[in-house]
């Protein structure tokens, strides 16, 4: 069995709070410095990679002199405010070392509901992989309650992994991976190496609850790994203190317990808008704009619109027609309907100029596009 990361081009990594914080006892510069120094090489291999964090709360914990986790939603909050200045400063202290930027970017489930919100983080991350920075994300504690509560930084890191398009999720634990039951309680447990994300059987597996430190369990980290498979992301979860974990998970050994999504990636998203029955809007396109959507594989520029019918938002799901009213795709729309109607019959490199912002020189590009 070879490591599903060798060939991952996008990767999202997944580090709990008792790794990053040693148990509690406080940021592990030591471990972080490591972890650091695996992306980088994974970096030079030509991979992009966005680190999801916890250990805020954890931190902050420390930092205020709690012994135990706080049960009161504004004092978590405030953990969360304070541990973040620590967190934020030894990621770029460590990335340093290897001359690589890293950016803060705080979200919250609510960012990735609301549909505006989800794509203007999706540019963001897109913009500072392209720039060469590392994104560290972390929930954004000090404005939230339920995430608090019932949330966990292994559901943030799917999402994540949904959000960006990865290619794979992997979730770093203090743990070595899954058993078919607790190892703790039952001697005849056995180590789970391979499974397909998303079988029903790993939840009965898994289990129980987290640390007193962090919140998720492995439970947590198995559901993360299906809503990862949704878009045809795979999954690893693996020891986080294990020897260079990342750097030998990318040469293609296998460690930990490995998920593999059962749908390819491309075709994931493309059903996710190909079973949109109901969209929020129409464009009529002309014939030029059919052949080239349909015989040259295209994306959808203004200009080969006619009209724009319904009223929709940017990131909404749009269905293309034909000047006869027959459906001949469906995609993610980078524009709304009012701007649409803007710059229909109007060529790309007047956007610009007729709005006075360019999202994107196509209305759909041809990854967001799937033919009906």
């Amino acid at each position: 069995m070879k490591s599903v990361i060798q060939e991952a081009r996008r990767l999202v990594v997944k580090v709990g709070s008792s790794l990053v914080t040693n148990d509690g006892k406080g940021l592990d510069s030591t471990a972080i410095a490591r972890w650091a120094a695996q992306i980088a090489e994974l970096r030079a291999a030509g991979k992009e990679v966005v680190l999801v964090s916890s250990g805020a709360i954890a931190e902050g914990m420390q930092r205020l002199g709690f012994e135990s986790r706080p049960a009161g939603i504004h004092e978590l909050q405030a953990c969360a405010a304070v541990g973040q200045m620590g967190l934020a400063q030894i990621y770029e202290t460590s990335f340093r070392t290897h001359d690589i930027r890293t950016a803060q970017v705080l979200l919250t489930h609510a960012d990735l509901a609301d549909r505006e919100r989800y794509l203007n983080a999706r540019s963001t991350l897109f913009t500072l992989l392209k720039l060469g920075v590392v994104p560290i994300i972390n929930e954004n504690d000090t404005v939230v309650t339920d995430e608090i509560k019932f949330g966990d930084n292994d559901t943030l890191g799917a999402l994540v992994t949904n959000l960006i398009e990865g290619d794979a999720l992997v979730i770093l634990t203090d743990q070595r991976g899954l058993y078919t039951a607790d190892p703790r309680k039952d001697p005849d447990a056995q180590f789970v190496h391979e499974a397909a994300a998303g079988d029903v059987s790993l939840e009965a597996m898994a289990g129980g609850a987290g640390t007193g430190i962090g919140r998720g369990g492995m439970l947590t980290k198995i559901l993360a790994a299906k809503r990862a498979s949704t878009s045809g992301a795979h999954t690893v979860i693996a020891w986080g203190r294990e020897d260079n974990v990342l750097t030998r998970l990318a040469a293609g050994e296998a460690i930990g317990t490995q998920l593999t999504a059962q749908t390819a990636q491309l075709t994931a998203r493309k059903q996710w808008m190909a079973d949109h029955l109901q969209t929020a809007g129409q464009v009529v396109l002309d014939a030029g704009a059919v052949k080239k959507l349909t015989d040259e594989g295209k994306s959808l520029l203004p200009i080969g619109v006619t009209e724009v019918k319904g009223t929709f938002g940017r990131g909404d799901v749009i269905t293309c027609v034909d000047d006869g009213g027959r459906p001949i795709a469906r995609g993610i729309s980078n524009y709304s309907s009012s701007d649409a109607r803007r710059i229909i019959r109007r060529p790309s490199s007047e956007i610009l100029q007729i709005l006075g912002y360019e999202e994107e020189p196509e209305l759909i590009h041809r990854d967001n596009l799937v033919l009906l």
